[in-house]
């Protein structure tokens, strides 16, 4: 079972030494697979236990003054590091009190007091502490003194190109559901909780499902063609969703992910649903009357059929 623990003070999380994976990890692209993926393998090897050390919210979010698209929810994280087989988590709260700290001081409080690392994996770029004063020159310095070793995994490419954050961002806000997926590993989805809305969609004929994003900022808006699976079931259900703030109605001060699921019937309030993004459509756009809204979303629903290999003359039935 994985162990999750939030605090830079505490206790020492393994007693007999570890082999540590330290990031952001948004989105747990292949290039973070690959890392976490090294550090399971040298920690069965060596005897010790795997760690990751990761940040909430995500630095880059927490010193920029605008909203930063994330790729992965801290559920959908947490279950990554499940996966890829680290015993424990220290997901640190990333705040001011964190920032203040020097890179001296993380190596010593955390790496070494808290983890009692053995070996330190980061990316060849990785900076940390006050003012990003830390670096892997720094690591490899302190590691010799302090008992680790400072590795770095090389960068993973694909075509040519290295598999990274940013990148996924940029192909997803493109709507290049395609390019993203191979330096994913999967497809892009959003997963959370049905919650009731406005009852707007099923007065229009077209009820939805709908996950409230709150404060989390998403790479992708518009309207799109998606697959959805829901609760624990492996099936995906065909559908058209829209991720935005709704500019017709003015009703969502925050982006609302919307879901109609083609053909459906039951209640799903209550559900887990996770939301694959297969094409997108359309961006979003105000709408002079609701009457001219429901002829778009016919003909949204019409060409998400299309794509997903349904038949479109059912949307208008």
């Amino acid at each position: 079972m994985m162990r999750l623990s939030r605090d830079v003070a505490g206790p020492c999380l393994a007693p007999g030494g570890s082999v540590v994976a330290v990031g952001a990890f948004d989105g747990l692209h292949r290039g973070h697979q690959a890392l976490l993926a090294e550090v399971r393998e040298r920690a069965s090897t060596l005897g010790l236990t795997p760690v990751v050390v990761s940040f909430e919210p995500l630095p880059r979010a927490f010193f920029s003054p605008e909203p930063v698209a994330r790729l992965s929810s801290v559920r959908e994280k947490l279950r990554g590091f499940h996966a890829a087989g680290m015993e424990h988590v220290l997901l640190l709260r990333f705040n001011h009190a964190l920032t203040a700290m020097s890179a001296e001081d993380f190596v010593r409080r955390v790496l070494v007091e808290r983890l009692a690392a053995r070996e330190v994996w980061v990316g060849g770029d990785f900076r940390f502490g006050n003012k990003r004063a830390g670096d892997v020159a720094l690591l490899e310095n302190m590691g010799s003194e302090l008992g680790f070793t400072a590795r770095t995994m090389p960068a993973v490419l694909l075509e040519g190109a290295r598999v990274s954050a940013t990148r996924v961002r940029m192909l997803l806000a493109a709507g290049e559901f395609a390019g993203a997926t191979p330096l994913l590993g999967r497809p892009f989805v959003i997963e959370g909780k049905i919650e009731y809305g406005k009852q707007l969609g099923r007065q229009l004929g077209y009820p939805t499902a709908n996950i409230h994003l709150r404060d989390r900022s998403s790479p992708v808006h518009g309207i799109f063609a998606v697959r959805v699976g829901l609760g624990e079931s492996e099936c995906s259900w065909p559908g058209v969703a829209s991720l935005g703030v709704r500019p017709t109605v003015n009703e969502v001060p925050e982006p609302l992910l919307e879901v109609h699921l083609f053909d459906f019937e039951g209640d799903l309030y209550g559900q887990r649903m996770a939301v694959e993004f297969v094409a997108k459509l359309r961006d979003e756009q105000k709408f002079d009357n609701l009457d001219d809204l429901t002829v778009q979303m016919a003909k949204d629903a019409r060409q998400a059929r299309e794509l997903l290999g349904m038949n479109p003359r059912l949307s208008e039935a």
